[in-house]
């Protein structure tokens, strides 16, 4: 299978990290930035890394931005660079623009171009800070659909000893078990019968109003 190829434009905190784990993940990734010192960083994990500015148009096409699959912009905190560098994607038609937000009025802009995925990397962030914090035991969270997500949390001792059947999480608190990991054995979509035991992590669907409710009972 041939692999996809990704190209990140501009290489701050969040391009650096995307470039970075998805050439762990097996990605061909082009980054680019106009920083030497930043492309630098990435020269050796990535599989090319170019200094180009985002708006020189011919540098992207010799750096092979508009033939990757996925472009993914992230310039900085410069929200007319990340129009127009957009706008220039699209006139060169890339269909798949995955871009940074730095505020709402940003991200309406971008989604009235044309831009499918727009990603808040700082308001996601502090999202996710905001639940661990109250939610102590949960260990991590992304958006599945409007107003469910799927949270890795430990095992509450109230569930440890009986069977998903007994618990019937779904009808009490409208709660997914999705998997459960023990040690370093994954239980997918796991049984009625199996039983929790103390230490498991579960993964779920649910609510945050969910989660807070079967924590705190």
């Amino acid at each position: 299978m041939k692999k996809k190829v990704f190209a990140v434009i501009g290489l701050g905190r969040f391009g650096y990290h995307i470039a970075r784990k998805l050439a762990e993940l097996g990605a061909e990734v082009i980054a680019v930035d106009v920083d030497p010192e930043k492309v630098q960083q990435l020269s050796d994990i990535v599989t090319h890394a170019y200094v180009v500015d985002a708006l020189n148009e011919q540098g992207l096409e010799e750096a092979g931005v508009f033939t990757a699959d996925t472009v993914i912009v992230s310039v900085g905190s410069n929200i007319e660079v990340s129009i127009l560098v957009v706008v220039l994607l699209l006139n060169r038609g890339v269909k798949d623009i995955v871009a940074k937000a730095i505020n709402p009025l940003h991200g309406r802009v971008l989604e009235m171009l044309g831009v499918k995925r727009i990603v808040y990397p700082e308001k996601e962030m502090a999202e996710l800070l905001a639940t661990s914090l109250v939610m102590g035991e949960v260990k991590k969270e992304m958006t599945f659909a409007p107003g469910y997500n799927i949270f890795e949390i430990e095992a509450p001792e109230k569930l440890v000893g009986k069977s998903l059947k007994e618990l019937d999480l779904r009808r009490q608190y409208g709660i997914t078990v999705l998997a459960i990991k023990r040690g370093d054995m994954v239980l997918v979509n796991p049984s009625a019968e199996e039983v929790i035991r103390k230490g498991d992590i579960l993964l779920i669907l649910a609510s945050e109003e969910s989660v807070k409710k079967l924590l705190e009972e």
